[in-house]
């Protein structure tokens, strides 16, 4: 790189940090508020959980225990959890969004530490370095 092209690429990693410290707290607290509730497909279990998909409340409707079948009931739970912790997920990318490009927002949220590297390294000029010599620097 060049050094118009790593000055214009500094002022705007600039930008975006006075950005992301512009509406920090205001995102903090949006995150902080985000829930999401599901329903089983029989109605009889809803769950609420908080942004990181965890359970907060479980409610169980007394009819389910005219079939009890504790398998079923197992898998219930679990499915209705998992899609409320699925749109509190949804829910975390959308406040997310005017911070931080999608991609890095998925890979934060899906604990992609490898790919999160890659991008840092690949972003300084250090993956150049690792293919050129066959190493890796740290």
């Amino acid at each position: 790189m060049d050094n118009r092209a790593l000055r214009a690429r500094a002022d705007e990693l600039l930008g975006d940090l006075d950005r992301l410290r512009g509406g920090m707290k205001t995102l903090q607290q949006q995150l902080r508020s985000i829930t999401a509730t599901a329903k089983s497909d029989d109605g009889f279990i809803t769950a609420v959980v908080g942004p990181r998909g965890q359970l907060i409340r479980l409610d169980i409707d007394a009819r389910i225990y005219r079939r009890p079948d504790s398998r079923q009931l197992a898998t219930s739970i679990t499915r209705t959890i998992q899609t409320a912790a699925a749109d509190a997920m949804r829910q975390v990318q959308e406040a997310c969004k005017p911070y931080m490009p999608e991609a890095d927002i998925q890979a934060h949220l899906e604990f992609d530490l490898d790919g999160m590297r890659h991008k840092l390294d690949s972003e300084l000029g250090l993956l150049d370095v690792e293919n050129a010599t066959g190493k890796e620097k740290r």
